[in-house]
């Protein structure tokens, strides 16, 4: 009896996953490749061929949003970057808008971000016509959906007349912080920052799944279908094996974006139009006029990181 007591009290400080299967879609924004630094097509092959691995061996259903501002070159729309998105679609996986050139609604009048969205799928509509498919997902930039609630609604309509759902995020993250840093350190020679940075990149977003799987719980006594968001880029092409096998021994299995959003926390009321770029889970909290705690203790980039992500 004593050693079940033991152990028992073990499992609850390390944060063991409980006995049922816990899931999550995984999502990846800014396509073909994110990052702060200047890319060139041979070298983003080879980034996307390793993160699409990664992806592969771990079986996940991801589906990533496109920004097609990326895909222009000097001369027009460069080829060799879309190719990239067919890498992507030659894997079994979904691509869908983030609008043209990540603009913020917030801060955008909603003409001239609609503007955006529909030349956000100039090439993404035709691309995925080629194989049967149509876009069906849209994921808002900086997670920003409108200052006030007409803009939202007028904004939900729009998409649902272009046949969009909105991909909602409820596991968010400064990921896109450490691979600024990753990428600064590359570009310098600098092993041992990357190194480092990668060291903490895992265990980071380890204690995020944890807070949020607890904000769940929180809200509505059991642990939701989560939904994570990511970028396609360097840190994540070099870690997201490291990444995937950490999700998985935390007791997760990898669903589509469909399933997850078959759960009915989703259907949450939602009244949630200030300026940050929180989570569902956090905006349906506020809905719910949930007390203070509910949002503190969220795990903070590490000091070095920050500082190694700066010019």
């Amino acid at each position: 009896m004593m050693r079940f007591v033991v152990c028992a009290a073990l499992l609850s400080i390390v944060g063991a996953p409980p006995q049922s299967v816990r899931e999550v879609a995984m999502t990846f924004d800014d396509l073909p490749v994110a990052g702060v630094l200047s890319w060139d097509v041979p070298s983003s092959g080879e980034l996307t061929a390793k993160l699409l691995a990664a992806i592969a061996k771990h079986h996940v259903p991801v589906v990533a949003f496109v920004n097609e501002n990326k895909l222009a070159g000097e001369k027009g729309i460069d080829q060799g970057r879309v190719a990239l998105l067919k890498m992507w679609l030659d894997a079994g996986l979904e691509l869908g808008n983030h609008t043209y050139s990540h603009l913020d609604l917030n801060t955008t009048p909603l003409a001239q971000f609609e503007e955006d969205v529909l030349k956000g799928e100039a090439v993404l509509r035709p691309l995925l016509k080629e194989r049967g498919l149509a876009p069906r997902f849209f994921r808002h930039p900086f997670l920003h959906t409108g200052r006030d609630l007409e803009t939202r609604q007028q904004f939900d309509a729009f998409l649902a007349a272009r046949g969009y759902r909105v991909a909602p995020v409820t596991i968010d993250n400064d990921e896109y912080i450490f691979a600024q840093a990753y990428d600064r350190a590359s570009v310098r020679g600098d092993r041992d920052v990357m190194r480092r940075v990668a060291e903490a990149y895992v265990p980071y977003m380890e204690a995020k799944l944890a807070f949020f799987a607890r904000n769940s719980m929180d809200l509505f006594g059991r642990e939701m279908r989560q939904i994570l968001l990511v970028h396609a880029n360097a840190l994540n092409a070099d870690e997201f094996d490291r990444l995937a096998d950490m999700i998985e021994r935390r007791g997760y299995r990898f669903i589509t974006l469909d399933r997850a959003l078959e759960d009915p926390a989703y259907r949450s009321e939602d009244t949630y139009v200030g300026p940050g770029g929180i989570t569902w889970l956090h905006r349906w909290a506020l809905t719910k006029r949930m007390p203070k705690p509910f949002f503190q203790g969220e795990p903070e980039v590490p000091r070095f990181v920050a500082d190694n992500a700066r010019p």
